[in-house]
């Protein structure tokens, strides 16, 4: 399986339009991301040459559709930035969330939750 190539801060809104609906023109994207149209088509350009988007011609239009999922990318995108940034420890990374970002009790919980389920399935 191809690995999802890097995706700029940019390149993501673009990206987020199209995994909310696709296949979409330039000028859907456009309008649902609110950048300019020469704007969108630079990034749409990026993103295909990176292997991220695919496209179809239809008529004058391009339409254009992600090569991978929003969780494959969120997927590939933490795992760099948990190697760049915690040396690829999870431990520092969350202790440095829960201890410098502001988290409510619910969310507190479903954490929780999750390292509870996480700790089942491993005995």
């Amino acid at each position: 399986m191809k690995t999802p190539p890097k995706i700029s801060e940019s390149e993501w809104s673009i990206m987020r339009v199209l995994w909310d609906e696709n296949p979409l023109t330039a000028n859907d994207i456009q309008s649902r991301s609110g950048m300019h149209l020469q704007t969108a088509k630079t990034y749409l350009g990026r993103l295909v040459k990176k292997g991220a988007l695919g496209f179809n011609k239809a008529g004058r239009s391009y339409l254009y559709r992600p090569l991978f999922t929003e969780s494959e990318c969120q997927k590939h995108e933490s795992r760099s930035f948990l190697d760049r940034v915690f040396g690829g420890s999870l431990q520092p990374m969350l202790s440095h969330l829960v201890e410098e970002e502001a988290i409510s009790d619910e969310e507190v919980a479903k954490l929780r939750k999750i390292l509870n389920q996480r700790k089942r399935k491993q005995t």
